[in-house]
């Protein structure tokens, strides 16, 4: 993969707003659920789990 960097003024930056509105639901989707991976494995260091949740109730 070939890196390509383009340098634009602060107030010249484009916007991406286009190109997610033309994405469909399932993309859009599923690049912020990459993006949560990510960020868990970064912040946590690990796979992200459900939580166990219980609670005793007495009677």
């Amino acid at each position: 993969m070939e890196k390509i960097a383009i340098k634009v003024r602060l107030g010249e930056q484009p916007r991406d707003t286009a190109y997610w509105r033309a994405q469909s639901a399932e993309t859009r989707i599923a690049a912020v659920e990459e993006l949560r991976r990510n960020y868990h494995l970064w912040k946590h260091n690990a796979e992200p789990r459900l939580q166990r949740v219980y609670r005793i109730v007495k009677r």
